[in-house]
């Protein structure tokens, strides 16, 4: 059920280098809350200064208790981030929220539903499954939270890529093609103990990414607690591209949904989360699982 809310304080996050304009985007969300809002919330802008460092402020915002809305001025990978700040900061009364200044901007394009000064100003919170990657076992494994996707295979392999080149539309085409050609595909074992080859496997809490893809027809799925298993298996690369298109195209249609799904890595491997791309040792246990319902969102 929604609840309206009202909030003592709003942080943006923003970078002030982004090439989407973030710096000018955070300041026009704080003047235009400050006249639309109907009570008087300290409003403050927050600058990254590295790599991380919006995980801090979001984690110190999040820590300083009360109700604190924490926004991220960015794109997927800022928003990422945000949102693993916010739920290590441990306070169950702060809500995040995010305004598209990035490349993709999957996750605001697939769950926003308003403009995001009205979405504040009417204070509908609502909550939102978050994916968690664990990569090791025991105790101590680390653990991370993903508001999107996780990918591995073809998804990190053509990110990878796509950084090293230079941005537009002209140069993406040229740098996926030349990637594509050179593609590997990867094998893992399986908790049955099988070992499997793939091209690709993502794991998704939203039907969309990479602007231009529809994994599943996974719309109203954002909080049931399970998230969409999108596999490729391996396969010759002409059929590789016949299904990436139909993704671009038509949709890849519903696609199976788990609770967890967890697997050992049998060389190193690469993954994208959220648009930001890592890597596992070989002989790595992986489990990614849901968190239900586990961040309050406006939006």
């Amino acid at each position: 059920m929604d609840i309206a809310r009202t909030f003592e304080s709003v942080v943006i996050i923003f970078n002030p280098n982004s090439s989407g304009d973030a710096p000018k985007l955070a300041e026009k969300l704080r003047d235009g809350l400050r006249e639309l809002l109907s009570y008087t919330p300290d409003i403050r802008l927050q600058p990254t200064g590295h790599a991380g460092h919006a995980v801090a402020l979001a984690r110190e915002a999040a820590a300083g208790g009360g109700e604190v809305l924490i926004v991220s001025v960015s794109g997927d990978g800022g928003y990422n981030e945000v949102v693993n700040g916010v739920m290590q900061g441990g306070n169950p009364d702060a809500v995040c929220a995010v305004m598209a200044a990035g490349n993709a901007n999957d996750h605001r394009r697939t769950t926003g539903t308003m403009p995001l000064a009205e979405a504040i100003a009417q204070g509908r919170v609502r909550h939102i499954d978050l994916l968690r990657i664990h990569t090791g076992q025991g105790p101590d494994a680390p653990g991370e939270y993903a508001h999107s996707y996780v990918g591995f295979g073809l998804t990190p392999v053509m990110a990878i890529d796509l950084e090293k080149g230079s941005k537009g539309a002209f140069r993406e085409m040229f740098s996926v093609v030349r990637t594509f050609s050179k593609f590997q595909p990867f094998a893992i074992r399986q908790s049955d103990g099988r070992r499997r080859k793939f091209d690709s496997i993502v794991f998704a809490n939203i039907a969309e990414m990479a602007k231009y893809a529809t994994l599943s027809d996974a719309d109203d799925k954002l909080s049931d607690g399970k998230f969409e298993v999108v596999i490729f298996p391996h396969m010759p690369k002409w059929r590789v591209l016949l299904k990436a298109l139909h993704a671009a195209t038509r949709g890849l249609g519903d696609q199976p949904s788990v609770g967890s799904y967890e697997f050992t890595t049998l060389k190193p491997l690469p993954y994208q989360i959220d648009g930001e791309v890592k890597s596992v040792d070989a002989g790595t246990f992986v489990k990614v699982e849901s968190a239900p319902a586990a961040l309050p969102i406006l939006g």
